[in-house]
């Protein structure tokens, strides 16, 4: 799909930059690090010990998200009905050959991803895996009705950069296929994708920082589908979102990404969304940043 540049980043481990979005797949300071913190963690895998669970893993890329869940579920012997939206296989084709990345993880992701490349899908005693290439919007629609997810990873790039994966439009029918308390997570903690999972009527909680100096105040997002107190473990990832973040929701970042058909192109998406803004009397966004002391790297909406 586009031009891929290899990236080392700080923990040593190695991702890529797309030219096509001008964007890197993972944060600098990490991309092991990253997934573990942002996507890993929050999922409390340990929930599912001797279990089964359901995962779809949307914008697969480099498949680290995924990698690191297989490794944590072969330690615990859990079964794993798996799918996966993926518009280009580079990504894979490159972790595939990149040995830090597999030395990463247990010898068997190696072989699943293999597979994943060669035919599309991996089948044994314990995981059922099946990966559909193309745009995610028409892909979606492959999976079975009847599939419900326990975990939805969204790891796009970001809202601005390729916001077709982040309308309301599309998150509808991504949140209609969690179960009851299933988690969606992703890495952004924009405010229009979060007023969007809060009005599909999700319960929104914030993927707690890092405590290495970054001056960036979330981590990311998790989604909770038919949210029950009574049902629900308490995760030390992620908390209740913050006056701030409560408030960043109500500036004119955190007008929706809308693609009414789903078939807009991201210009189309990102134009239609800036004309709401200056149409809106919602706050300015530069007025709570300058309220809080936020600085543009803080964060994306």
């Amino acid at each position: 799909m586009s031009e891929l540049i290899e990236v080392l980043t700080k923990d040593g481990s190695y991702s890529l930059r797309s030219v096509f979005f001008q964007e890197n797949f993972h944060s600098l300071s990490g991309a092991l690090e990253e997934t573990k913190r942002k996507f890993t963690a929050p999922s409390d895998l340990q929930r599912f010990q001797g279990k089964s669970l359901n995962v779809l893993d949307i914008c697969f890329g480099l498949g680290y998200n995924t990698a690191s869940l297989l490794n944590e579920l072969i330690k615990q012997k859990s079964l794993l009905n798996w799918y996966a939206l993926e518009i280009d296989k580079k990504p894979l084709e490159y972790a595939l050959r990149n040995k830090s990345f597999q030395k990463s993880w247990n010898p068997q992701v190696k072989k699943i991803f293999k597979s994943l490349y060669k035919n599309d899908c991996f089948e044994d005693q314990f995981f059922k895996c099946r990966i559909f290439w193309g745009d995610a919007r028409e892909k979606i629609n492959i999976i079975p009705a009847a599939n419900k997810f326990d975990l939805i990873y969204l790891d796009g790039f970001s809202p601005q950069k390729c916001p077709q994966v982040w309308t309301i439009e599309f998150l509808s029918k991504v949140t209609q296929k969690l179960n009851p308390q299933g988690y969606l997570i992703t890495y952004s903690s924009s405010a229009a994708v979060r007023n969007t999972l809060r009005n599909l009527g999700l319960k929104i909680f914030t993927i707690k920082p890092s405590d290495n100096g970054s001056t960036f105040w979330s981590q990311g997002t998790v989604a909770i589908a038919k949210f029950d107190k009574n049902k629900f473990i308490p995760n030390l990832s992620f908390e209740k979102l913050s006056l701030m973040e409560e408030e960043h929701l109500l500036t004119k970042a955190g007008i929706p990404y809308r693609d009414q058909n789903l078939n807009s192109s991201k210009d189309d998406i990102i134009k239609r969304r800036l004309e709401e803004q200056l149409l809106s009397n919602l706050i300015p966004t530069k007025k709570w940043r300058e309220k809080w002391g936020m600085t543009k790297l803080a964060f994306k909406s």
